[in-house]
């Protein structure tokens, strides 16, 4: 397929999905347009929705604005990170904590505009942040990881203007006002279509009602994502980037060809092998960042027979190949997470754990459970089989020396959430990042008895939530590194979770791409790419 075919693009009226934005008068030159090619495209444009799939998050980012975000950090030439610690403006000019330290006050941008024309009010963000904590599912979780609970926080004190009052002092609560989930609707033009829907759910999963620097020119689910940029934007500098063309392309080997033949400008979501080999061979630039927060791991399901066998669930942990899961499935990218000290040697997460491929220990082990050999299931998610189907193999094969029968179940990626959140298979092979990097923040996600979607061992111990709680709300440092070294330590004795590795998050880019941008949702940010 020729590059002049890829950036072809029907007229807006032969569109078949509802989300379209008026053209640009004068056609993007080729610098100014990007043409992406991704595995899968967004499944919704609501990322506040429940069930949007992970590139929803890529509309909220370019199409939708927050209050804040988080600083920039040069990680090199060309890739961008960010420090979780320092806050800058975004939507809001300037924010003030109150002296007693019970609220924040945002002062909204004067100049700031929707894509409708309609100025930005402190009314809009706290219709936004309303739904975000009262919709449900992930985008009410990951509001609630950071203390914004309940509608009553949220006050519009004038049009520009804006407080949240704190249920508690937590301090996840600023930072996660910068990640995609609380980002601020035109609530007029939702309510408006909203069919009587308090949340225009169905309007806003198929139209975008954001002021954000993109806006979105066609959505073709399964084919294409066409972006272009909002010359009105204020929040920011103006992206150099006109159009992006975020093309789907489930073959990851057509993927390939089209980045080494310079027909696609980036891509990301590519087989561990090919970014090794891209990276080897030099023609393209492969941007590798270890993720934040972010394991995969084999979790055992504790909450059901048999693996609610803590002595069963270290005999596995001890039976994992580890170094050839690493090269055999990873190629290498990505941090070792096994070996490590009994005892944490840093107080961070990712950290590894202690144990290796040792399986005479394994069955030492397998046989002081007093489980007998059985047979049982290993489920991983299709979308990342080139990864996860032969780690899945290599599991299979070391557990069969303990007598442990492992039938594998490949569940396609439209499905795999759904699944994990029966807790009802006995093993799973997953990778999960936090967005917030604390150890805490993990442990929330994973390992607490709220019984999140992520929490996939269904792991349920009192003595884990109250250090994980400890630790969210420490009143000093003392206190914050005795609960997490506790956690951390019931998690290596406990071992729910076998931690495999870190991985990186790899893009693949011509040499004429710049200012590629990490973020913690993993998504491109196109308000900072040029190209060249």
């Amino acid at each position: 397929m020729k590059r002049r075919d890829f950036l072809k693009v029907a007229p807006a009226a032969a569109l078949a999905a509802p989300a379209v934005a008026q053209a640009q008068t004068a056609a993007p030159t080729r610098n100014e347009t990007l043409l992406l090619v991704q595995e899968y495209g967004p499944n919704s444009l609501d990322m506040q929705g429940i069930g949007s799939s992970q590139p929803v998050n890529g509309v909220a980012l370019n199409c939708y604005d927050r209050l804040v975000k988080f600083k920039q950090v040069r990680v090199d030439d060309v890739t961008t990170s960010f420090d979780i610690n320092a806050l800058e403006p975004e939507l809001a000019e300037s924010w003030q904590d109150a002296s007693d330290g019970t609220s924040v006050t945002f002062k909204i941008r004067a100049d700031a505009r929707f894509h409708s024309g309609r100025t930005v009010t402190a009314r809009d963000v706290k219709w936004s942040l309303d739904r975000a904590v009262s919709i449900g599912g992930f985008a009410t979780t990951q509001m609630n990881a950071g203390s914004l609970e309940k509608p009553e926080q949220f006050v519009a004190v004038d049009d520009k203007t804006f407080r949240i009052d704190f249920l508690r002092r937590d301090k996840l609560t600023m930072p996660n006002l910068a990640v995609t989930i609380p980002f601020v609707f035109d609530s007029e033009l939702a309510i408006r279509n909203s069919g009587g829907d308090v949340w225009a759910k169905d309007y806003l999963k198929n139209n975008i009602a954001g002021g954000g620097a993109f806006k979105v020119e066609a959505w073709r689910p399964g084919t294409e994502t066409i972006y272009t940029r909002n010359d009105d934007w204020k929040n920011g500098p103006l992206p150099k980037l006109r159009r992006v063309i975020a093309r789907d392309i489930p073959s990851p080997s057509t993927r390939r060809a089209l980045i080494e033949r310079g027909d696609a400008d980036i891509s990301y979501g590519l087989p561990p092998k090919d970014f090794a080999d891209l990276a080897a061979a030099g023609r393209v630039r492969v941007s590798a960042v270890p993720v934040p927060n972010a394991i995969w791991y084999v979790a055992l399901n504790s909450s059901l027979p048999p693996f609610n066998n803590v002595k069963l669930r270290q005999a596995v942990a001890w039976a994992i190949p580890y170094e050839q899961i690493m090269q055999a499935s990873l190629f290498g990218r990505g941090v070792p997470m096994w070996g490590g000290p009994s005892t944490p040697a840093q107080l961070t997460w990712p950290v590894p754990f202690p144990y290796t491929s040792n399986i005479d220990r394994a069955k030492a082990l397998m046989a002081e459970s007093g489980v007998a050999p059985f047979s049982t299931s290993l489920v991983f998610d299709a979308g990342s089989g080139t990864i996860a189907e032969p780690m899945a193999v290599l599991v299979k094969e070391a557990l069969a020396p303990l007598g442990i029968t492992v039938e594998l179940n490949k569940v396609p990626g439209a499905n795999f959430r759904g699944e994990l959140n029966k807790k009802t298979a006995p093993m799973v092979i997953n990778r999960f990042g936090g967005w917030l990097d604390w150890p805490d923040y993990f442990f929330f996600w994973n390992y607490h008895g709220n019984n999140s979607i992520f929490n996939v061992a269904a792991y349920q111990n009192p003595a884990m939530d109250r250090l994980i709680d400890a630790a969210r709300f420490a009143p000093n440092a003392p206190a914050y590194a005795d609960a997490v070294r506790g956690f951390l330590e019931l998690g290596m004795q406990e071992v729910p979770f076998i931690p495999i590795a870190q991985p990186f998050h790899d893009v693949a880019m011509q040499r004429t791409i710049g200012g590629y941008q990490f973020w913690p949702c993993r998504e491109p940010d196109f308000r900072f790419l040029t190209k060249g």
